[in-house]
């Protein structure tokens, strides 16, 4: 789990944590800082909670849309806490209320079928489906609600119950978030904790869960498996990506530019699937950099509550320290800052928008996840080296191609390693489809119907064909 925490502060309600405002770097709120011994009693209730719910499938879904109605009519109250505690602009908070509200009503219409065995024999066989039991989520900061919802929603929808946890920088909209659902969900079907370590690994460990899934760091998410393992529970780990965009030599650089620019940069860049790396043909290099740099340029930077600002800060003062960090060694390794390439002044966790030209491929801005507002740019002379250069990485999360000719482009993009590869477009998903990643950006497979069936277990029944 993270090392850098919030502080914590002793007080009459018990041990609460502070909760900084990236705006200004300064504490707005506390959280309840709930201790690992609490766990044990709060899984026994999520386990005699599931008794019922599991039960009743009709009564599930009503009660899923019923949530999702009460999550979009709390929609005024959930935006301005969610942007005061991660930074992102209030537009894009309401837009992660109405994901979550979506997905709710999207998983509460799936239904498990029954699967009939043909196998030549005199039995009738089917394969029905029953849920795990409590299972656990530990979600990050940079999207709370919506990454939230994307493990409840198919968990409660398959019948199970959820114990979830939310970063410690962004407890605070997670919380209101449970409130609001408490409304219309049965009592312990979600329960939402907070706490600083060692709560989270308490929770990937505990033995009354039967399934943890997690999205995090590399690092983290070993540990949650190895937690996992303990109890053999089963686990879905998305960890993160390092997505490179390729541009082939028909791209029109203008048409693009725009929809390339806000790929790598909405959410300050804080996207597991942001684009994170161009690879540029050398013919239209020059053309690319000042593109992207004319955006950052002229992107407004500012408070997520003033309604003008189009990019936030950075969330957190160690993920704005990393950013620092990973241009700073860029730029000693020889690149230039064709925008950007520095901290702005004043208060809060703010970072210039930065286009990074002359990388060398070995600067860890180009071979880590630099997880926010900084895009490397580099050149390729042949295509081969390019793809090459793109799938040269630990990370398999997704991917893109960008050119005129869509077929020369789906092919480009069929040789991409990753779970996922746009054309001329990037980091766009239905609620219909999976999303999962390869290497070690993860394991299992989110949303559609996959990420019901990954919440079921599969139950087989034989009968002969006659008595």
């Amino acid at each position: 789990m993270p090392t850098h925490q919030p502080r914590r502060t002793p007080g009459p309600r018990g041990e609460r944590f502070a909760v900084l405002d990236p705006t200004t770097g300064e504490a707005f709120d506390e959280a309840p800082d709930q201790r690992p011994d609490e766990l044990d009693a709060i899984v026994e209730r999520a386990h005699d909670a599931w008794r019922d719910w599991r039960a009743d499938p009709a009564a599930r879904t009503t009660a899923l849309f019923a949530a999702a109605d009460a999550v979009e009519a709390a929609g005024a109250d959930l935006a301005p806490l969610l942007t005061r505690e991660q930074g992102k602009p209030l537009a894009e908070s309401y837009a992660e209320i109405a994901r979550a509200a979506a997905r709710l009503r999207y998983f509460a219409e799936l239904d498990p079928v029954p699967e009939p065995i043909a196998d030549g024999r005199p039995v009738r066989s089917e394969i029905r489906w029953r849920p795990l039991g409590p299972v656990a989520a530990i979600v990050p900061w940079n999207f709370p609600l919506q990454l939230a919802s994307a493990k409840f929603a198919p968990a409660l929808a398959a019948g199970n119950t959820m114990v979830l946890k939310p970063s410690p920088f962004t407890p605070l909209a997670t919380r209101l978030l449970g409130s609001v659902l408490s409304a219309a969900l049965p009592q312990n079907v979600l329960t939402i904790v907070t706490g600083r370590e060692p709560l989270g690994a308490r929770l990937a460990s505990h033995p009354g869960i039967r399934h943890v899934t997690f999205t995090g760091s590399i690092a983290t998410g070993r540990a949650v498996a190895e937690g996992a393992a303990a109890s053999l529970a089963r686990v879905t780990l998305e960890l993160g990506g390092n997505d490179a965009a390729i541009l082939l030599e028909d791209v029109e650089v203008e048409r693009i530019a725009d929809r390339l620019f806000w790929a790598a940069f909405r959410n300050c860049g804080q996207v597991c699937m942001a684009v994170k790396r161009v690879y540029a043909p050398a013919r239209l290099y020059s053309q690319v950099v000042e593109a992207l740099a004319e955006r950052a340029k002229t992107v407004v930077v500012g408070p997520g509550l003033d309604p003008g600002s189009q990019l936030g800060p950075v969330s957190n003062a160690p993920q704005l320290a990393r950013v620092e960090r990973c241009t700073a060694q860029a730029l000693a390794d020889g690149a230039r800052a064709a925008a950007g390439g520095h901290r702005l002044e004043g208060p809060g966790y703010f970072f210039a928008p930065t286009i990074l030209a002359d990388v060398p491929s070995g600067s860890p801005v180009v071979t880590e996840e630099q997880f926010g507002p900084v895009l490397p740019v580099l050149p390729y002379g042949r295509l081969d080296e390019a793809v090459e250069a793109a799938n040269d990485t630990g990370f398999g999360l997704g991917g893109s191609v960008w050119g005129t000719d869509l077929d020369r482009a789906e092919a480009v993009a069929g040789r991409l390693e990753c779970g996922t590869a746009w054309i001329n477009h990037h980091a766009e998903l239905s609620l219909a489809q999976p999303f999962a990643g390869i290497k070690d950006s993860g394991v299992g497979v989110a949303g559609g119907p996959w990420g019901l069936y990954g919440n079921l277990r599969p139950f087989v029944v034989h009968r002969p064909e006659e008595a």
